[in-house]
């Protein structure tokens, strides 16, 4: 099959990264800092070793207030619930995924903060001014993604961060797009929280994350527990990653993690972008100018991740991606992505549409192959499909 999926799940991983877990679990599978045994020890030593890794992703100084999470929805929620008190406002936009939009939306219903989603320009961009002037007296939170999910419009984070920073407002940034295919720094950008996952463009396991806590922030705990830290107390521990790192973690994963997170350094985060560009210019290249086909988002590939949202005229998006799986043997995303808002603002909901990302193991003749395919179905009209 020809993978073209990668915004969902990167797929295959590198193969260190499966030989790395498989020889973990095979020697050395106990749980990490609860006990003094040899195995328990050198298992904790691998998560510190993956906290310190993972920090250079996205120069951390501090490690300690890097936080492993199961995913980016667990580290969202992890610092929105964590931090938002009553009467506290949010600013978002319209374009996020529905980890951050039912996060704040579940607070919002419940009384407890309000919030303002700010709109974004035709081809899918977020001007800082419009964040700027939706800023009030009681806006605690700036929260939004650095690519969005459907587009992969790549935003003006800095530019926002530094709003946030100037107002004495928490910023925070879904990384889960552009975590080991974009360069990020929390300080430069002025960053307080960031959340990723550890199954996308770092190249390892679904079940791993990340959230970066930044000097200025504090949390509540998401979760209360074992931590291996001050088990004789009845409260939970004030000391990061404790604080926020209760029960057995996902050692496995974590371990694989360090493993994709270290390919990707090995070849660089440059390299990977501009192999993902390559390849999503190419599509683009063979589309944008064929009526055929509706491209949504910017088609600068300067501004943007390895992610195309299309749609073929005359077919539903769930048509084109099942004529392409079970036709040509290509796996695409279609729907809406779990950002039905961004859908909404794009005159593409409810049927969404049909979303191709490359990723650093495809191939041009990969790509190729998607444009014959692809040209094949818009040729025919749908209902000879529906037959085959």
């Amino acid at each position: 099959m020809i993978y073209l999926d990668n915004a969902a799940t990167t797929f295959p991983k590198p193969e260190i990264v499966y030989k790395t877990m498989d020889t973990f679990y095979r020697t050395l599978g106990a749980n990490p800092g609860r006990s003094g045994h040899k195995m328990a020890v050198a298992a904790e030593k691998e998560i510190e070793d993956t906290r310190s890794i993972v920090a250079r992703l996205f120069g951390i100084k501090n490690i300690n207030r890097f936080i492993f999470t199961f995913n980016a929805t667990d580290a969202i929620n992890m610092g929105i619930k964590g931090l938002l008190k009553p009467g506290d406002h949010a600013i978002t936009t319209y374009l996020e995924h529905n980890a951050v939009s039912r996060a704040l939306n579940g607070l919002e219903r419940k009384n407890i903060i309000t919030v303002t989603k700010v709109g974004n320009s035709p081809d899918g961009f977020i001007d800082p001014n419009d964040i700027k002037n939706t800023i009030t007296s009681q806006t605690r939170l700036i929260v939004m993604a650095h690519a969005p999910n459907v587009l992969g419009t790549i935003q003006p984070i800095q530019e926002i961060g530094r709003i946030a920073s100037e107002n004495d407002i928490i910023f925070m940034v879904d990384a889960a797009q552009t975590t080991g295919v974009c360069e990020i720094d929390v300080n430069k950008d002025y960053i307080d929280m960031l959340a990723f996952t550890g199954h996308k463009g770092p190249l390892g396991p679904t079940g791993t994350g990340g959230l970066y806590v930044g000097e200025r922030v504090a949390l509540e705990p998401w979760r209360e527990g074992g931590t291996g830290f001050e088990p004789d107390s009845l409260s939970q521990p004030e000391e990061l990653p404790f604080k926020l790192e209760s029960g057995t973690p996902n050692t496995v994963g974590i371990v694989g993690l360090r493993a994709g997170v270290e390919y990707v350094l090995s070849r660089g985060i440059q390299t990977i972008r501009k192999h993902e560009q390559k390849l999503t210019d190419k599509l683009i290249n063979a589309l944008k100018d064929d009526q055929r086909f509706i491209l949504y988002g910017t088609t600068d590939i300067s501004k943007k991740v390895g992610i195309l949202s299309i749609n073929v005229k005359g077919f539903k998006p769930a048509e084109v991606g099942a004529i392409l799986d079970q036709s040509f043997d290509i796996a695409v995303r279609p729907g809406l992505h779990c950002a039905p808002f961004a859908h909404q603002k794009f005159g593409t909901f409810p049927d969404g549409t049909v979303r191709i990302s490359p990723g650093f193991f495809n191939t041009e003749a990969d790509i190729n192959q998607l444009i014959t395919a692809l040209d094949k179905i818009a040729s025919e009209p749908a209902q000879k499909h529906d037959e085959v």
